[in-house]
C-alpha cells in the first residue's frame, strides 16, 4: 500500500502523518510505504521545528525530509490519498480528479477503516456516500504554541491507529 498524505506546506501534519506511518509500519511490519506533498508546500524545507519535537515525541523522525509540491503524479502515483482537511481533498480532486475514489480526510480514513475493517480505500468510498464523517479537518498548527502542535500530533496519531489495524488484519 502506498500512502500519500496531503497538507498546505508540507512541513508539519503532512510530514508527521507520513514519518509515523513509516515508523510504525517498520514497527509492525506492514507493507506500507508513506510519503507526503503540499498544496502549497514550502519546497525543500525541512520538518517546522514544533512539529519535528512533536513528530520524535511519538517515535517519528524528522532527518532528511524535505517538503515538496503536490503534482497530479505525485496523487496518482498513490494507492491511498489523506489530507488533513476537506479543502485539501478537493485541491487534490482539482490536481487528480481520477484519484476521487481513493481520496479521504485522515479522519473519514480512520473513520472508514474502523467501521469496514478492510485496508481497500474503493471500498471506503460506499461508507462515505452511506454515511459522512462531518468531522473532516485537522486545523493546521502553523504560527501557534506548542501545546497546539502537541494536539495536532496526538490527532494525527489517533487518526492513524485504525488504519494501522485495518493494515496489520490484512497483511
Amino acid at each position: 500500500m502506498r500512502v500519500l498524505f496531503v497538507c498546505t506546506g508540507n512541513i508539519c501534519r503532512s510530514p508527521t502523518a507520513e514519518r509515523l506511518t513509516t515508523a510504525w509500519a517498520d514497527e509492525l511490519g506492514v507493507d506500507v510505504t508513506a510519503s507526503s506533498a503540499g498544496v502549497r508546500a514550502v519546497v525543500g524545507h525541512g520538518v517546522e521545528s514544533h512539529a519535528a519535537a512533536v513528530l520524535e515525541s511519538l517515535g517519528g523522525d524528522p532527518t532528511g525530509f524535505a517538503a515538496r509540491r503536490l503534482t497530479p503524479a505525485i496523487a496518482t502515483d498513490a494507492d491511498v490519498v489523506i489530507t488533513m482537511t476537506a479543502g485539501h481533498r478537493d485541491e487534490v480532486l482539482t490536481v487528480a480528479p481520477r484519484t476521487l475514489r481513493r481520496t479521504y480526510t485522515l479522519r473519514e480514513a480512520a473513520e472508514f477503516a474502523r467501521r469496514t475493517g478492510v485496508v481497500d480505500p474503493t471500498a471506503w468510498f460506499s461508507a462515505r456516500a452511506a454515511s459522512p464523517v462531518t468531522d473532516l479537518d485537522i486545523d493546521d498548527p502553523i504560527g501557534q504554541d506548542t501545546a497546539v502542535f502537541e494536539a495536532v500530533g496526538e490527532a494525527i496519531a489517533d487518526n492513524l491507529q485504525p488504519l494501522f489495524e485495518a493494515w496489520y488484519r490484512g497483511r
